[in-house]
């Protein structure tokens, strides 16, 4: 492919430039000869066949080697020219392939800032969100293997126990073996919303709503949660932050999400603070909570799909990474965002829904 393309260019550019460019002087020479020696002839009166036609034999001599040796150096210097035009081009295409194979640690190197280096830094980006893609869609099955793994195990082992008569049939045995069961249905369930949040912007019935009401009427439904862990909750609500243009159905979910992931990574005593505030044209909503930082490098897949920044822990302690995929699906349905930050004064989670009015 790089010697076809690369004589192409060559050919197809420099050749028929030269060609053009010597028949024009070639004839513009002899024209203009052939003019100077009758002019000579007509004033002196002499004949000047001889010595035109050697006039010409010279010129025609020097003027072949010229446009020969110009050629060469044309030739050349275009060559090296085409061939550093087209690296960036070639560089792409091998590791393309390796892309292909599902190789998508290959980087093209950015030799110019150019066109070549501008198509070379799209590829780069490509291909490191097709890598993070690529990666967060193994963490992902591994993640749903996991937690199908280990209720199905105790499922498993239970019902062999009973089987075997190793395990009597008591009333607290078949409590476990429905717990095991429930810890099924709600990933099926978690798994069913994501694909509804997935289709939400197809099926939004916004209308006008009070945010703070939504608000409120969540952290009631969670109050015996956040009293149970000793859990503080503070209000920050501007008045004019209030409208807005939503599914009231969606909404709740996605605000019900947070107050849960906001009660489950709280250490007790610890303390939420959920506030509102207007914009230039948007309203953010935060759920701040005191405990643990999220480490930077974590921030932008918490949003993803069974992304958890703990790995290690289990379902029970910090579910399946779910909540917050499903967060941002519903919001983004609504046309707005969703971001976290964390320091040493807490982890913010918030999101961002256009103004009504």
């Amino acid at each position: 492919m790089r010697q076809r393309l690369l004589w192409k260019l060559l050919v197809g550019h420099t050749v028929p430039i030269f060609a053009i460019f010597s028949m024009v002087v070639w004839q513009a020479i002899d024209k203009r000869a052939a003019e100077y020696y009758k002019e000579l002839a007509e004033r002196f009166n002499v004949a000047p066949a001889a010595a035109h036609g050697r006039f010409l034999e010279a010129i025609h001599h020097h003027m072949l080697w010229g446009v020969l040796l110009a050629l060469g150096f044309t030739l050349l210097f275009t060559y090296l020219l085409t061939s550093w035009v087209l690296r960036p081009l070639l560089q792409i295409t091998a590791i393309t392939k390796k892309v292909a194979d599902g190789n998508y640690s290959e980087r093209v190197n950015v030799l110019s800032r150019y066109e070549g280096g501008q198509l070379a830094d799209a590829f780069n980006h490509m291909a490191e969100n097709l890598e993070m893609i690529e990666r967060l869609r193994k963490n992902m099955v591994a993640d749903i293997a996991h937690e199908l793994r280990t209720p199905l195990t105790n499922l498993r082992g239970y019902l062999e126990g009973l089987s075997d008569d190793v395990i009597p049939p008591t009333p607290e045995t078949f409590r476990m073996l429905e717990q095991e069961v429930l810890r099924l249905v709600n990933l099926v369930e978690d798994l069913q919303q994501l694909a509804k949040a997935d289709a939400a912007k197809a099926f939004l019935d916004c209308r006008e709503l009070s945010l703070h009401e939504l608000l409120r009427q969540i952290l009631d439904l969670y109050r015996p949660n956040f009293q149970e862990k000793e859990i503080e909750v503070q209000w920050h609500l501007e008045p004019d932050s209030d409208r807005v243009t939503a599914d009231r159905d969606k909404l709740l979910q996605a605000i019900r999400n947070l107050a849960d992931n906001a009660w489950k990574y709280t250490p007790r005593r610890g303390t939420v603070t959920i506030s509102a505030e207007r914009g230039a044209d948007v309203i953010r909503i935060v759920f701040a909570n005191s405990g643990s930082i999220i480490a930077a490098k974590d921030l932008p897949y918490l949003f993803e799909r069974f992304f958890r920044a703990d790995r290690s822990r289990s379902r029970d302690a910090g579910g399946a990474g779910i909540g917050l995929a499903i967060v941002k699906e519903l919001i983004e349905a609504h046309g707005g965002t969703v971001g976290a930050e964390s320091d040493v004064d807490g982890t913010r989670v918030w999101f961002t829904l256009p103004c009504s009015g």
